[in-house]
């Protein structure tokens, strides 16, 4: 049995600048799957080792030809355009293409296992446009431009430049990808690259999740909010797993702070039974963004629970065509490659990130708001008003970039157009799902960073510094080493892009 990869490790080695062990890799197994092939395909028809791809796979390619057809594939489908997908990305979508050959069911050398593992660990990291894929025979298009530095063409991004492969192969005294069966079919062909992009995409949205956690908590603390609404007891009576997480982490996060109020000490005694004069600063209940955040980010928390298995199991998952299976000995022709789980996944992680934006935005609303809140000044304006004109702007950016999440929100599962002769009749979009996702996510991080700030000078306008929660504290101490009080108008563009930078380099880890 082969042990699966867990995203756990995926993100030591994205994050943590954890290495592939290549002796726990199951090169025995890849070899023996290597060797069946080898036998299996003599004087047999088998799609991509002895026939065209796609719509020419009625052609029977002569033996001559078998190796030039694998180059082929790959020189002939490195048609990318656009920018150069990121390094992080790049190497998640290696890690995931990995985890296909890991399970022995590709029919490749070991060979390109062991090179794979090397790009990997010494952060070679191949050209890959972002456009190209509709995630049907997977990502074709992306896949190819890995195979193209694998053996040895096209570049790579090495230590901070762009450099032919070719150079960065021999420095590294490495050997290109040898096509031996059908390595160049095998590599192109699978949802790795849309695989790779949701696995970045989910740990940066788990990280926000925990981050929108943490800063509803905060307005609570502002608003001095009764705390029932993150009651135990209140929240399993609603019987939704996801709500009672959040509330849970809520309850966790605020203790040991001073700033909301017990319902039962102050609206439920003898004394307050006579409700005489109209309090605006203590409201009975706070704004929905205040006190429903239990109930908005709990289907978040389900949503990503359910994008974390999806990714996980293709990750672990034999994802090209067609599976070469020693066991059974037999060669099975299917979609394996079809990108439909991760692209409906991807959409379904988008439209709730969406949602993270548009309740931060509501939530920063509120603190600029005097007329909402009544108890700070407006835009948070610590300068003389008129003159000065405190957090004002930043409420065009958050309010701007949070209407652009809501435009991309539109799910791309749902587009479909065929091509490839109609052999691709339907196809999964999947990577533009994800890269979609990725572009959503970004733009959260930029409003929860606007959002951070602003709650940190929210703290200052009141004084209740001592009386946030520890974790509370610590973070608006940590914002503010990085965005001092402001009182005189200055810029904030700096400071937006520092905090964003430390929200997603600084997970809370929420469990």
């Amino acid at each position: 049995m082969i042990n699966p990869i867990e995203l756990s490790r995926v993100e030591k080695l994205l994050f943590a600048s954890a290495k592939i062990d290549k002796t726990r890799l199951p090169l025995e197994e890849v070899t023996q799957c290597y060797e069946f092939l080898q036998r299996f395909s003599s004087e047999k028809v088998i799609y991509g080792i002895n026939t065209g791809f796609g719509p020419m796979a009625q052609w029977r390619v002569d033996d001559r030809y078998l190796t030039d057809l694998q180059y082929n594939i790959i020189r002939s489908h490195s048609t990318g355009a656009g920018e150069p997908l990121p390094d992080l990305y790049v190497k998640a979508a290696m890690i995931a293409r990995l985890g296909t050959f890991i399970q022995a069911r590709s029919g490749i050398h070991p060979e390109v296992v062991e090179l794979l593992s090397e790009f990997i660990n010494r952060d070679i990291y191949p050209f890959i446009p972002e456009h190209g894929s509709v995630g049907a025979s997977g990502d074709l298009v992306q896949l190819a431009h890995i195979a193209l530095t694998l053996i040895g063409e096209g570049k790579v991004h090495y230590q901070g430049q762009w450099r032919p492969t070719q150079e960065v192969l021999q420095e590294n005294n490495l050997k290109p990808m040898q096509i031996h069966i059908r390595e160049g079919l095998s590599v192109t062909n699978g949802t790795s690259v849309m695989t790779g992009i949701g696995i970045v995409n989910q740990f940066y949205a788990e990280r926000l999740l925990d981050w929108a956690t943490l800063a509803s908590v905060m307005m609570n603390e502002i608003a001095a909010s009764y705390d029932d609404f993150m009651a135990q007891e209140l929240n399993e009576c609603r019987r939704q797993n996801g709500q009672q997480v959040i509330a849970r982490r809520m309850r966790q996060l605020s203790q040991g702070g001073q700033c909301m109020l017990k319902r039962e000490h102050e609206l439920y005694t003898s004394a307050h039974s006579e409700l005489k004069t109209f309090d605006n600063q203590h409201k009975v209940q706070a704004y929905y963004s205040l006190r429903c955040t239990p109930q908005i980010l709990g289907p978040v928390y389900e949503t990503l629970q359910n994008a974390r298995r999806v990714l996980e199991a293709e990750l672990n998952s034999a994802c090209d065509n067609p599976i070469v299976d020693p066991v059974h000995q037999n060669v099975y022709h299917g979609g394996n490659f079809h990108g439909d789980y991760i692209s409906l996944e991807e959409d379904k992680v988008k439209i709730a990130m969406v949602r993270v934006a548009m309740t931060a935005e509501r939530q920063l609303n509120y603190l600029f708001h005097d007329r909402i809140n009544n108890i700070l000044p407006p835009f948070l304006n610590l300068g003389t008003l008129g003159l000065n004109y405190g957090m004002q702007a930043c409420q065009f950016t958050a309010t701007s970039t949070t209407a652009e999440c809501q435009t991309l929100a539109m799910p791309n599962y749902v587009h479909s157009i065929p091509n490839n002769n109609d052999n691709q009749d339907i196809v999964s979009m999947g990577t533009n799902s994800a890269l979609l996702c990725k572009q959503v996510i970004e733009n959260v991080f930029q409003v929860m960073s606007i959002h951070f700030i602003a709650l940190a000078q929210a703290v200052d306008c009141l004084g209740i510094q001592t009386k946030l929660a520890p974790t509370s504290r610590r973070v608006y101490d940590d914002i503010r080493k990085i965005a001092p009080k402001i009182v005189q108008d200055a810029p904030f563009y700096p400071q937006i892009t520092e905090v964003e930078a430390y929200l997603k380099n600084h997970p809370l880890n929420l469990q």
